[in-house]
């Protein structure tokens, strides 16, 4: 993460943080898991592509939505979900 350069529109981040309970600053951990999973987001069909990050934090997968901009990863959501942890699980290999 120190040399990933973040960013993300202040008033996204405060409904995200109302909505989801998780700030944009604690989103971005979810790079730093050496097991993440990024995959791209196959439903936007926009001129910008967009991603997910599905990474370990605070002891919970976390799913991050964002995209590359101007050599920048901007986030735009963030939320626990049960799909992200699905989806963690199989390209770990974790079964239960």
């Amino acid at each position: 993460m120190s040399h990933a350069r973040f960013e993300w529109d202040p008033e996204k981040d405060a409904a995200n943080r109302r909505k989801h309970h998780v700030s944009f600053a604690e989103a971005q951990h979810a790079f730093v898991d050496s097991r993440r999973v990024i995959a791209r987001d196959l439903d936007h069909r926009q001129a910008e592509e967009r991603f997910y990050c599905f990474g370990l934090v605070k002891g919970g997968v976390l799913t991050v939505r964002f995209t590359y901009r101007d050599g920048a990863i901007r986030i735009f959501g963030a939320g626990y979900w049960r799909k992200g942890k699905a989806i963690y699980e199989r390209e770990n290999q974790i079964y239960k």
